[in-house]
C-alpha cells in the first residue's frame, strides 16, 4: 500500500507542477450536454428503482423485520 500511495503522489506532483496552459474554451452547449447527462442519470436511477421496487422492498423488510 505505501509504494501505491508514493506513486500516486508522485503523479499528482509531476501532474500539477508540469501544467501548461490549453488555451481552450468551453462551447456555448457544454452547460446543456452537462444539465442533459445528469438529467438522464437521475431518471435512469429512478427507472431502475421502479423495475426493481419489489425487490427493494422485500429486501429492506427482510432486513428490518415484519412490523
Amino acid at each position: 500500500m505505501g509504494k501505491l500511495m508514493f506513486n500516486f503522489v508522485v503523479f499528482l506532483l509531476a501532474f500539477f507542477l508540469f501544467i501548461r496552459p490549453a488555451y481552450a474554451y468551453l462551447d456555448a452547449g457544454t452547460g446543456s450536454l452537462i444539465i442533459q447527462a445528469v438529467v438522464a442519470f437521475a431518471l435512469g436511477g429512478l427507472y431502475v428503482i421502479k423495475l426493481f421496487w419489489g425487490r427493494i422492498k422485500k429486501f429492506i423488510t427482510n432486513i428490518l423485520g415484519k412490523q
